[in-house]
Parts: C-alpha cells; structure tokens; sequence
C-alpha cells in the first residue's frame, strides 16, 4: 500500500500574468511540490501571454534584458562546454524546449548535430531562422527515431512539462545506451527560496507545474533507471531569481538587496549544494 503523503507547502500567485492563487503541493515520497490546480492542456497557453516572458523573446528593451542577455551569452558557453566534456563520437543533440534557439546555434556551430523542440511558435520562428528545418512542435518528439541522440538537454523545462513520466520515458528511447541527459531545474531547497517564499519568482505558478529538490530529480529519473552522477550549479540564477522575488514581494527591483541575497544563497549553497537552480547529469544505470 502506498503510503505517499501530500500536504500543502505554500500558496502562491501568478504575479506576470493572471494574478490568479494556486497551491504547491509537496509529495513527500517524491520530495517534488506540484502545482495546484494545474491549467489544462488547452488552457495552458494563456497563462505565457505576456511580453515579459523573456525566454519567448530576443528583445533588449531596457537594462533588464539587456543584461539578461549578456548573462545568457555566459551561460551559453558554458552549457556548451558540457556537452563538449561527454566526448560524444557524433555529437547529436536533442534541445527540448529550445526557446529562440540560442543554444542550437552554438552547438551547431560547434559541429554538433542539433534537434531543437519548441511548443511556442513564434519561438520556433526565431529558432528555426538561426538553425534552419531542424526545430520542431512537441508532436514531432514521438516521430523521432529510438537511440538516435548522444545528448539530450532540457533548460528550464522539464518543470513546465504535464505528465513527467511519459516526457522522461521518452527521452530514455531516445537516448542512446550511452547517451547523456542534461535537466536544468531550479531548486526550492535554496537559500533563496527559503528567503522569498510564496514571493519566490521561480515558482512561476502555473507555468512551473512541478517544483524539484536534488532528492526529488534522483528518485524521479530512478523510476526510469536513470541516475544522477553530477550535480552543477547554475551561480546566476540566484540573482536573476532574487531581482523578479524583489519585484514581486516589494513593487520594485531593488537590485542592491536582491545581489545580496543572491550572494548569500551562493555562499550558503558551497558548502549546502543547494544552489537557486541545478544542472543534473544524468545516464542510465
């Protein structure tokens, strides 16, 4: 008999678009927060309707984005060095949610065989501009051959996904025997996290349905005999995060207080591991 408890963590509020309640849900078997009520698949799209849905976009339209952006261009070569670091023989790569295709483009251009699956299409259109043919809706992800890719990767993206099961079943038939899957998630057992609260940005209710803990990722991906063998911070995200949680918590971007709290969930997380967000490195077991 099951004995999977689930309780409420926090109440959060959509803060960028709809303004509407939602609950996190905590499966304490899983250690994963679920959002509650989820939106229906139709409903869904409504709910990243918005001109500040920054990773939809390539707009530079104040300091802000401009200096997401820069940051972005760091972060870029720095997921690239990972990949680089598997040693792949064929470098086939699969971006799942790959936005506007910034990622694409530098891998491709760094001989890498590049796949790209985006659901929003005006991202899929700026994408495919910078990559070519290879960016697809998520219905095509089925029609792809079994063990057809080296790497596959997901930025930010797996907590936006409905029926996880299914989406990491997937990637495991798409993966090769030796293949490597790379998830990026933020981390609700941060410094920064603790700090927000229900304010917390990356919760980003409902667009986040699921909300990790490095035990959650690591029981999560074992129910598809995947495992874990690294664990990598992602240091920006922290202040990134903490900016948006100032902004929803107080009106303002106070961007003194939001690097300072950034800076101590970067110094708490060296000797914790719990940094704002995770990269997981994962391969079959």
């Amino acid at each position: 008999m099951s004995t999977t408890s689930h309780k409420v963590y926090l109440k959060c509020k959509d803060y960028s678009v709809s303004s509407e309640l939602f609950e996190l849900i905590h499966n304490t078997d899983l250690d994963i927060l679920e959002t509650s009520p989820q939106p229906k698949a139709d409903q869904l799209g409504k709910y990243y309707k918005s001109e500040d849905y920054i990773s939809h976009t390539d707009a530079k339209r104040n300091v802000f984005e401009k200096v997401y952006h820069a940051v972005k261009g760091i972060a870029l070569k720095r997921k690239l060095n990972l990949i680089n670091s598997f040693n792949t023989p064929e470098k086939s790569l699969l971006d799942v949610g790959c936005g506007t295709g910034d990622f694409l483009q530098i891998a491709k251009s760094n001989s890498w065989q590049v796949c790209g699956i985006e659901p929003d299409l005006d991202a899929r259109k700026l994408a495919k501009h910078k990559v070519g043919e290879v960016v697809y809706d998520t219905v095509k992800i089925d029609e792809l051959k079994n063990n057809s890719f080296d790497v596959i990767t997901l930025w930010h993206v797996l907590e936006h996904l409905p029926n996880l099961d299914v989406h990491l079943a997937n990637y495991k038939r798409l993966l090769k025997t030796d293949g490597v899957l790379v998830i990026a998630v933020p981390n609700f057992k941060s410094y920064d996290a603790s700090y927000y609260k229900s304010f917390w940005a990356a919760f980003d209710v409902p667009r986040h349905l699921w909300h990790f803990s490095q035990i959650g990722i690591s029981r999560l991906v074992a129910k598809h005999q995947f495992q874990v063998v690294k664990t990598l911070p992602m240091i920006f995200d922290a202040f990134y995060v903490s900016l948006l949680s100032e902004k929803y918590k107080t009106g303002k971007m106070n961007f003194l207080k939001a690097t300072k709290v950034g800076l101590q969930s970067n110094i708490k997380a060296k000797r914790s591991g719990e940094y704002s967000s995770l990269i997981y490195v994962i391969k079959n077991k």
